[in-house]
């Protein structure tokens, strides 16, 4: 059996259905990888609980498991580092939730805001644990296999090109790009990546499902898997080569893409 990569799209503190996805894969082997492309924090009620889970994937095996950063994560270290308010007080980028779930709270409804001492605690990110904190930093900017590049947000063109991630710089312009160009113009190895909701990607580029919004996308040359896990969406895993889906909501059966 060739080596396998399971490559899955933005969770945002969904562990149900980071668990149900997992509970669909085959019996997996140590030459299998499994890929996240970052994203794993805010939004959803269980953000610590999906760390933890990642974590645990991590060291327990038999595959590989590669865990990349997402905007999310980078997000959290730039507030510990040096604080970022603009990212921490919006209500929709999720922090609150996140803020909840590491302190043992109930996930907050939308409406219900935090403290004046909730948003003292948030804007510092002293409520991390500083192994989480560690572990953060520690997460790649990118993977490249056989099969695919991975990269949380996509690659920007320079200098009339889409260079190879390990040319960009800074890398941390892997994880927040939102650029039609590389959606529409990209060409080259087999890119998968997240961050973009694939209900905001260009449909008529889309070679998969193009009546349906909020499936995985599929590009000439890239691939997005962000289906809105942890917002109200669903979590999408892309299995390379065979590139079988597996999606956290109820499906007859698992689909591939051509």
């Amino acid at each position: 059996m060739s080596a396998r990569t399971f490559a899955f799209g933005d969770i945002h503190g969904d562990l149900v259905a980071l668990e149900t996805v997992l509970a669909l894969l085959p019996p997996l082997t140590a030459d299998d990888s499994l890929v996240f492309l970052g994203d794993y924090v805010d939004r959803g009620p269980d953000s610590v609980g999906v760390v933890a889970r990642l974590r645990q994937l991590a060291a327990a095996g038999p595959a590989r498991c590669v865990l990349l950063r997402g905007n999310h994560e980078d997000a959290w270290l730039k507030v510990v580092d040096a604080g970022w308010p603009e990212f921490v007080l919006p209500r929709g980028n999720g922090c609150y939730e996140c803020y909840c779930s590491f302190l043992g709270r109930p996930a907050p409804d939308f409406e219900d805001g935090p403290s004046a001492q909730d948003l003292r605690e948030m804007c510092t990110g002293q409520f991390l644990p500083a192994d989480v904190v560690a572990w953060m930093r520690e997460l790649a900017w990118f993977h490249e296999d056989e099969h695919a590049i991975y990269v949380h947000a996509g690659i920007k063109r320079q200098d009339g090109e889409f260079p190879h991630p390990s040319k960009v710089d800074p890398p941390a312009a892997l994880l927040w790009l939102r650029d039609r160009d590389f959606f529409s113009n990209y060409r080259g190895k087999l890119v998968v990546f997240g961050h973009t909701a694939t209900s905001s990607l260009p449909a008529e580029l889309s070679q998969h499902t193009p009546d349906d919004p909020s499936d995985l996308w599929a590009g000439p040359a890239c691939v997005g898997l962000d289906t809105g896990a942890g917002k109200g969406g669903f979590l999408t895993c892309l299995e390379l080569p065979r590139r079988m889906v597996y999606e956290s909501r109820p499906v007859v059966a698992a689909p591939t893409i051509e």
